[in-house]
């Protein structure tokens, strides 16, 4: 670690935090991969970042928990695990503080989920093409007797 700044290192956990959120990361592992003690990586990510590490992961899953609330249908346990979390009503409290709401009331106040749902080209293509051969079975007639 000689001659490398230690912001390089706390970059390292940050981005850590940011791709892989949703694991079971906590501060000591952040502090591993900065190749730092716990005590000293913690002082130094919130010097370097103005928050502490653990806020900073929190962060992350909230910010992602709220794009599922918009844009999924998902119950809110299912999102709570989703982003990593393990207890709704801790999620649902640290949500409300982050956003001022409850993830139930936040998600009321965005369109449900299926009026975001993009229907890929060729799945419209190949079910809006009408269906040859059959004008013949249109009902036009009484059907034929036995």
């Amino acid at each position: 670690m000689v001659g490398v700044p230690i912001e390089r290192h706390l970059v390292r956990a940050k981005d850590l935090a940011d791709l892989r959120y949703r694991e079971p990361l906590d501060v000591d592992a952040l502090a591993r991969a900065a190749g730092l003690s716990r005590a000293h990586f913690s002082r130094a990510f919130r010097a370097a970042f103005g928050e502490s590490p653990h806020r900073y992961l929190l962060t992350r899953r909230l910010e992602r928990a709220s794009a599922l609330l918009r844009y999924t249908d998902w119950s809110v346990a299912d999102v709570c695990v989703e982003v990593g979390l393990s207890s709704v009503g801790s999620f649902t409290t640290s949500f409300k503080r982050s956003f001022g709401v409850t993830p139930a009331v936040y998600r009321r106040r965005y369109p449900p989920a299926s009026t975001h749902a993009l229907i890929p080209a060729c799945v419209l293509r190949a079910y809006g093409r009408p269906v040859h051969g059959t004008a013949h079975l249109e009902k036009t007639a009484d059907p034929p007797a036995a």
